[in-house]
């Protein structure tokens, strides 16, 4: 498992994060940050392209895998902002509060083992009216990929990383406080029962 962790594993997320639909929401959203921003589940770097140095300060890029972060070093250099990267874990994040204006969370929140702490976290981070842009994916609407989604987790956690097909993304921001005015969701071309996809900002309520 540590092979496929440290050596297959990133090779496989980056493929899949650089489809033509992710690229795409990437160009939509990110540009959305501003001031001091922290992306949780940076990876390997490949948001970094997209934040608007009109807008933004710094990014400090964090992520639980070394594999990934080695990949994101080798964006920073190009990136059209300062970033710095650090190794941890969402659910105990390593600043104090109010240390940022915004956060950014892309594919991120399915792998995580406790989504409600992590966002709790980002919370507390957060400084006041500071905004979070996400891009998630999880559980469809219709009972039919529900029911693919829900079979299909169990052996998806075991190769992908912890990732799960079926949390409910808007339930999962509402629980933790956040509201959000713009969220949209709709199913990835090509990838339904995979990637019903929630995109937008939120704000704590």
């Amino acid at each position: 498992m540590s092979f496929w962790a440290d050596r297959v594993l990133p090779t496989l997320v980056e493929k899949a994060c650089r489809s033509h639909a992710i690229l795409a929401e990437r160009q939509r959203w990110i540009p959305r940050a501003h001031g001091e921003v922290l992306e949780v589940g940076v990876g390997s770097g490949l948001n970094l392209a997209f934040y608007d140095p009109a807008k933004v300060d710094a990014v400090t890029g964090l992520d639980p895998s070394a594999a990934l972060l080695t990949r994101a070093a080798a964006r920073v250099a190009t990136a059209p902002v300062p970033v710095s990267l650090l190794e941890g874990v969402a659910e105990q994040l390593p600043f104090p509060a109010r240390a940022f204006d915004s956060a950014v969370i892309t594919y991120s929140l399915c792998s995580v083992d406790d989504p409600q702490r992590a966002l709790a976290e980002l919370r507390r981070v957060l400084r006041p009216g500071g905004e979070l842009i996400f891009v998630e994916h999880g559980l469809a609407p219709d009972a039919r990929t529900r029911g693919w989604q829900r079979r299909l987790t169990p052996v998806w956690r075991r190769i992908g990383g912890g990732c799960r097909l079926d949390r409910d993304m808007r339930a999962i921001l509402r629980d933790a406080g956040f509201r959000s005015d713009d969220l949209t969701a709709g199913f990835t071309e090509g990838a339904s029962w995979l990637s019903y996809t929630f995109e937008g900002t939120a704000r704590p309520a």
